[in-house]
């Protein structure tokens, strides 16, 4: 090739080059909006439950702002950073649990979906509907204004996991240019994921500062946490990751605890009725997860039983922690 050929190709490589990532970004806007067009009511779900979650955001951050909430916003950043060091203690153990079976894995796994029904049921529906009936003076009307919340929850996850590239052990790849995405940090943004609800359930449980909801429900979220950090790096690891590297990633996970709380006060703490709107919310972003993710994943392997049984011990203790600490 003659020189005046080589100067020429190279002159065109940045251009190619750029041709290259234009096309990738939209190769990724052409993958969401295919999906958004194969799933229309998954969508407008989504758009609704986004709208509603960013009204009642910047109702609440008005309060915030003025300082009406500063230590609701405390105690929340403080249960979400306790959710935060829990997730982490379970992955650093992962440092010394080399290998653990996959029975054991779906028992600590179902025991973390007991705590999280549990939480759902005693410290965020039924304290919701209590709250809503103080200030409608209507337990239809209540009912109502929580199941409202629940539904908002279940469209806000539903569209996440439908829009969102991740990855599951039991389904494989899910979302949209998930080829374009490497397989373990498909595994960490459903991870991420999975800590997002739990994180905005603290939150929203202290955005009134009733210790008597937000005190049990962190305590639950915080121990089931740490089997949870455990099993996210055994996934990690399976996925061909360094033990370094995953107990860091399953670590760093817990980061979205805090910041869902921050969530989770802004959220619930605008007017009145956010409360156990944003309760309801919690709650069904938790059920839908747990429904969704965690028990598929624990029934996978066979081991139906012991995770059940797992599960019922989970809902037993975060009942009575309900009932001591609440």
């Amino acid at each position: 090739m003659r020189r005046d050929d080589i100067v020429k190709v190279a002159a065109k490589q940045p251009v190619r080059a750029m041709n290259d990532a234009h096309v990738e970004r939209l190769s990724y806007r052409q993958a969401w909006i295919g999906q958004a067009r194969q799933h229309p009511l998954t969508t407008a779900g989504l758009v609704m439950a986004a709208l509603c979650v960013l009204w009642l955001l910047a109702h609440s951050l008005v309060s915030v702002s003025r300082g009406e909430a500063s230590l609701n916003l405390l105690h929340g950043l403080m249960a979400g950073g306790a959710g935060f060091l829990a997730t982490a203690l379970g992955a650093a153990s992962g440092l010394v649990l080399r290998d653990l079976r996959a029975r054991t894995e779906d028992t600590m796994l179902g025991f973390a979906a007991g705590m999280m029904l549990a939480a759902s049921s005693f410290s965020l529906i039924l304290p919701g509907i209590e709250a809503a009936r103080g200030m409608t003076d209507s337990a239809a009307m209540a009912a109502l204004v929580v199941v409202t919340g629940l539904g908002l929850g279940v469209l806000l996850m539903l569209g996440l996991d439908e829009f969102t590239p991740h990855e599951h052990a039991s389904t494989g790849p899910c979302g949209p240019a998930v080829a374009r995405v490497n397989r373990v940090w498909l595994f960490v943004l459903a991870i991420t994921l999975h800590n997002l609800p739990e994180g905005m359930a603290m939150g929203v449980s202290f955005s009134q500062g009733d210790l008597s909801v937000g005190l049990p429900l962190s305590t639950a979220i915080a121990i089931q946490d740490i089997p949870e950090g455990l099993a996210v790096v055994m996934a990690l690891r399976a996925a061909g990751m360094s033990s370094g590297r995953a107990v860091l990633l399953a670590a760093g996970s817990g980061l979205m605890e805090p910041l869902g709380a921050l969530l989770g006060v802004g959220l619930a703490g605008g007017f009145a009725l956010a409360y156990p709107l944003g309760l309801g919310l919690a709650a069904g972003a938790m059920i839908f997860v747990v429904s969704h993710e965690v028990i598929p994943e624990t029934h996978r392997n066979g081991h139906q039983t012991p995770a059940t049984l797992g599960l019922m011990a989970g809902f037993a203790l975060m009942m009575v922690l309900d009932t001591a600490l609440g």
